[in-house]
């Protein structure tokens, strides 16, 4: 089941007297239940698609359709965001003097639950990412590893369906890449959500259902992540 996509999505902005298009003319969907891998150059126009199904920007041209509905020009891209969108990114900000489970629950006072009901979600969503024993510590003593699974509890607390990453394993190792990676796959199949992860990192190519290219604000051939070619 499609739950995101776009059709020929374009997006150009002007510096000057010169427009520059970053994306030009993208047919894109995610589905319910797959985990997509978005690999490109510096420029390629990666971040900016994701943007752009995150809701955080609008497309210069083309169509949003983000769990059936089209998004129009005039949408409230905030309100589609609280109600749809997960993000985790490569940067963890959490704030420091808030705990674990404090950071997750202030992503969803910011959704507007709040009181018990939001301290009850973090909770749930710190016990997904297996961090239980955590929830109180502060950032500043948890690892690399043990902070992106804060993010990704933040990301998911509210049950969005829709998952986007932009480089979540870039400040990880080897080692704990691979079970953020894991931890993603699971939750994904587990809870039928869909992931999208714009990456440079070649191991997210074994954990992908699909691997996307872009370059020069255009989508190439697929890759069989199976084979990285």
């Amino acid at each position: 089941m499609i739950i995101a996509e776009t059709k020929g999505v374009t997006k150009s902005y002007r510096e000057g007297r010169e427009t520059f298009r970053v994306l030009d003319g993208i047919d894109f969907s995610l589905q319910r239940g797959e985990i997509v891998a978005l690999e490109g150059p510096s420029g390629s126009g990666k971040t900016t698609l994701l943007s752009i199904l995150g809701c955080i920007l609008s497309p210069t041209d083309g169509e949003i359709r983000i769990e059936g509905r089209t998004i129009g020009p005039r949408a409230d891209l905030n309100a589609v965001r609280k109600q749809s969108i997960g993000f985790v990114f490569q940067q963890y900000n959490l704030f420091p003097a808030l705990s674990a489970r404090e950071n997750v629950e202030f992503a969803l006072n910011v959704k507007g639950m709040t009181g018990g009901p939001a301290r009850r979600e973090a909770e749930r969503a710190m016990d997904l990412v297996g961090l239980t024993d955590r929830k109180e510590f502060l950032p500043r003593d948890l690892s690399g590893g043990q902070k992106q699974r804060v993010a990704i509890a933040r990301a998911l607390a509210g049950s969005p369906p829709i998952l986007l990453a932009d480089e979540p394993t870039a400040n990880l190792d080897t080692q704990n890449g691979a079970q953020i990676l894991g931890l993603f796959r699971d939750l994904v199949r587990r809870e039928n959500r869909a992931l999208l992860v714009v990456t440079h990192d070649p191991q997210v190519r074994s954990f992908a259902d699909r691997v996307v290219r872009i370059r020069d604000g255009r989508l190439l051939p697929e890759l069989d992540p199976a084979i990285g070619q």
